[in-house]
Parts: structure tokens; C-alpha cells; sequence
């Protein structure tokens, strides 16, 4: 069972294997329509092909952020599509950095899904060993997910305001240091961050060819941004996406139990009445 990353010459070797559901979540925030487009031309052979904004998103309301989790219900039904089910080993990918292939990650361990695992370097890894691709698109029979929700792997704004008021959590934002700073604010109205936030970008637990740091590197890099347990970690980023990478380099590291705060930025901002700082 693979339940953080996987090699591309891992996942080769499982292709045929029907108990393994590929899943294609490439995706460019400014041009929604390209993970689409890329899996249109060349994905992984049997690889089905999610959406951000459809799939892995619920409809954003007056209140929520750009990418609120889709309802239990919703999500359950798309799994099942998918022909997943317990028995059944995921593997999600996306262009190479896996910020959107690791949001995936976390929403099937959010339903009580251990067997999930981020191909590690993406499609760009598995172009550069030379295996397949195909255009033909990936098909599997439908199976019957059943979801085991946890409350406790996420928070709500209120939660998250409680927390930081109490002054017993770390916050640790995900997204670049310009965007933190509050400058070069080009996806959200409002720029900087939550007051007391810290910041650990995504792209800091990649490698230059765009893997995964070691477990030991990823270890000692968290412990440059917080001391705190991993228990008392909330991990958030414009939207709630980037921020599961985060996590999943946690998970990698063997910091357990933080957790994430879906609405993030985009949510934070919503209400004028909240602070921000730059």
C-alpha cells in the first residue's frame, strides 16, 4: 500500500492492475480549462481525468474561498464513478510539482481513504523515464466508495480564529513569500496574510528537478518555520489547495496530525471585518 508517494517505475509496474485507479489532476489556475486540454493530448494509460474546480471543489458561495471542499455526498459519488472503492490503491498526478495531485491526496485520507499515493515528479517524471502515454481516454467500472468523514483533519474559520486567539496553534502558509508579503497579489482582491502566520511555500520541499526532499530535509525544514507539535500545525494557502502539499510533506517527514484550513486566504478575506497583515 501506497500512502504518500510513488515512483513512476512503481506505478509501471501496476498499470494492468485493476485495483489501481490513476487519476490525472493537472490544472493551471489562470487557464482552467488546461488540465483538461493537456489530458486531451497525452495522460498516463488509464489515467481518468480530474477537475479542480468540478471535481475537487464544491460551487464557491458569498462566503467561502475560491475552493471549498465539495459536500461528502458529492465527492462520494465522483469516487465511485471513478470505480474506487477501499480495496482499491490511488494515484494522483499532476504537471510535476503535485500542489494539485496532493489536494486530491488529502480529500480521499479526509474520508477515512489510507490507499492514496502522489506520482512523485508527476507526468514530467514519468515523460522523463520514457514510459507510456496514450490519448485514448481511461475507463473503469464504477464501484461503491463509502466515506468515513473526519472533522478533525480540517478547520472552519471560526475554529481557526478561536485557535490563533488562544495562541496555542502554528499557522503555516503555503504560498510564495511575495504573495505572503502582500505584494504581487494577482489571484485574490486583498492582499497579505492571516496575522501570525508563517511562512513555508510549497515549492520549498521539492528538489530542483521537482521531487520530493528526503524525509530527514523535509524534517529539519519544518522545524525552521515552527517548534510546535504537528498536532497543533493548521495548514492553509490561497485557496486550499498548495496547502495540502504542505501537508503531505508532513506526512513524508512523519509530522502526523496537522491539519488543514480549507477556506484559507480567499476565505479569510471575505469578511472586511477580519485582520490582515503585510
Amino acid at each position: 500500500m501506497y500512502t504518500t508517494l510513488i515512483e513512476p517505475a512503481e506505478l509501471s509496474a501496476s498499470l494492468a492492475d485493476p485495483g489501481f485507479a490513476v487519476i490525472d489532476c493537472r490544472h493551471e489556475l489562470s487557464k482552467p480549462e488546461w488540465g483538461a486540454q493537456m489530458y486531451a493530448a497525452s495522460h498516463i494509460p488509464n489515467a481518468l481525468h480530474a477537475s479542480l474546480d468540478r471535481d475537487l471543489s464544491g460551487p464557491p458561495g458569498p462566503g467561502t474561498g475560491r475552493h471549498p471542499l465539495p459536500a461528502v455526498e458529492a465527492f462520494t459519488a465522483t469516487l465511485s464513478r471513478w470505480g474506487i472503492d477501499s480495496a482499491v490503491q490511488v494515484v494522483a498526478y499532476d504537471q510535476g510539482p503535485g500542489a494539485y495531485a496532493a489536494r486530491l491526496w488529502w480529500m480521499l485520507r479526509w474520508l477515512g481513504h489510507a490507499r492514496v499515493a502522489v506520482l512523485n515528479g508527476g507526468f514530467a517524471a514519468w515523460q522523463e523515464a520514457g514510459l507510456p502515454v496514450t490519448r485514448d481516454p481511461g475507463v473503469r467500472a464504477p464501484r461503491q466508495f463509502v466515506a468515513r468523514a473526519s472533522d478533525s483533519v480540517s478547520v472552519t474559520t471560526a475554529q481557526l480564529e478561536q485557535a490563533l486567539a488562544a495562541g496555542n496553534t502554528s499557522l503555516i502558509d503555503a504560498r510564495g513569500a511575495d504573495r505572503f508579503a502582500g505584494e504581487n497579489e494577482t489571484i485574490d482582491p486583498v492582499a497579505g496574510h492571516v496575522p501570525g502566520a508563517r511562512n513555508r511555500p510549497f515549492t520549498q520541499n521539492l528538489d530542483a528537478r521537482g521531487r520530493f526532499l528526503s524525509p530527514d530535509a523535509l524534517r529539519r525544514g519544518f522545524a525552521g518555520v515552527t517548534e510546535d507539535e504537528p498536532q497543533s500545525v493548521i495548514s492553509m494557502c490561497g485557496s486550499g489547495v498548495t496547502a495540502c502539499h504542505n501537508l503531505l510533506a508532513m506526512e513524508i517527514a512523519g509530522l502526523r496530525g496537522a491539519r488543514l484550513y480549507p477556506g484559507s486566504w480567499s476565505e479569510w478575506i471575505r469578511d472586511p471585518r477580519r485582520p490582515i497583515a503585510r
